[in-house]
């Protein structure tokens, strides 16, 4: 009588009581959470950085000469999980030529600018996109002023397209990826690689990396 009374107890147990359900429900449930969170807080939130103009470094007493960029800390504003300050090369095919031998300005110089636009309804982008030459003869792409919807893994791209609307149009031969969007709001310097080649179209592009979503997009245009 007991074994039947217990049997019966355990069958009409509501499902979301029994123990093997609360496990797998908890076991699907976390990654999820986890995934929705990854994939959605970037929308709702946004991160600032402050970045000074970039300064070149004094050369070293009986150096050869050449100084060095110096980029300045950035000032972050950790509303959103933190940014690597990397910068990284192309992983694309031949992006490079000869590094330039143009004798170094006597002070910056601003050689293309442009403004960012919306990619579309849902991705808008605005501030200015300026790649200035330094004094030691690198170069430096800055923003000022930008705000773009954040969103997950965005990374800064040129490429050599002038109207850069597909994958195929951002990772053009030629494209370089400079590594992580450091924020999605602010001032900030990106440091261009000292062998890449910049003639024709040059559109800076701001990109969902693991979704290949375009976010916005800046054409640039020579200062000369």
């Amino acid at each position: 009588m007991t074994t039947t009374t217990t049997t019966t107890a355990t069958a009409t147990k509501p499902l979301y009581r029994r123990r093997w359900f609360v496990i797998g429900a908890i076991a699907v449930g976390l990654p999820v959470l986890a995934l929705t969170w990854y994939l959605g807080s970037p929308l709702a939130l946004n991160k600032t950085v402050i970045e000074e103009f970039p300064q070149v470094a004094a050369a070293p007493a009986g150096g050869d000469g050449a100084g060095a960029v110096t980029v300045p800390s950035s000032t972050a504003a950790p509303a959103a999980p933190d940014t690597p300050d990397t910068t990284t090369g192309s992983t694309g095919g031949p992006t490079t030529t000869s590094a330039p031998t143009t004798a170094a300005p006597a002070e910056p110089v601003t050689l293309f600018t442009g403004e960012f636009q919306d990619a579309d309804s849902f991705h808008h982008g605005s501030g200015d996109a300026t790649i200035h030459q330094l004094t030691d003869g690198s170069r430096v792409l800055r923003f000022e002023g930008l705000d773009v919807t954040n969103g997950p893994d965005l990374h800064v791209f040129v490429s050599p397209v002038a109207e850069v609307t597909s994958n195929d149009d951002v990772m053009a031969t030629g494209y370089v990826d400079l590594g992580e969007l450091k924020g999605n709001r602010g001032d900030q310097n990106y440091v261009l690689p000292a062998d890449l080649t910049l003639e024709g179209p040059v559109t800076v592009v701001i990109y969902c990396v693991p979704f290949h979503v375009i976010f916005s997009t800046a054409q640039l245009a020579s200062a000369s």
